[in-house]
């Protein structure tokens, strides 16, 4: 499973990088991707990235704010999220894919715990 950290409460405009970290040797699938869920909404997703991170996809939502990166000698995927909004409150998950342009969170396995991210107004 793929624990994510790193959440926490920050006032709009602030910044978080969120870790994702492989409980195995290594990732599950090639590709990794960040979700986020918030009270009462479906999960969605955020961003992708593809195996040596050469390829990466967002949500244009975070376009421009968010960059996601990984260092597979640490079997660790970040989640790096600039001038944070209110409405990026939400849980955030990452998992793992086989093709990095999957957005669809059924494409995606290795689910685990989440970390809360909290943006104030």
């Amino acid at each position: 499973q793929l624990q994510a950290s790193g959440g926490g409460l920050v006032q709009a405009g602030g910044s978080l990088r969120l870790s994702c970290v492989s409980s195995r040797r290594t990732f599950n699938g090639p590709s990794l991707g960040w979700f986020r869920q918030a009270p009462g909404k479906e999960r969605e997703f955020v961003a992708s990235i593809s195996w040596f991170g050469s390829s990466s996809l967002y949500a244009n939502s975070v376009k421009g704010r968010f960059a996601i990166s990984r260092d597979n000698a640490k079997n660790t995927a970040y989640l790096q999220m600039n001038n944070l909004e209110p409405e990026d409150t939400a849980v955030y998950s990452c998992a793992s894919t086989t093709l990095y342009t999957a957005t669809n969170p059924k494409m995606y396995d290795s689910w685990g715990r989440g970390t809360l991210v909290t943006v104030s107004s």
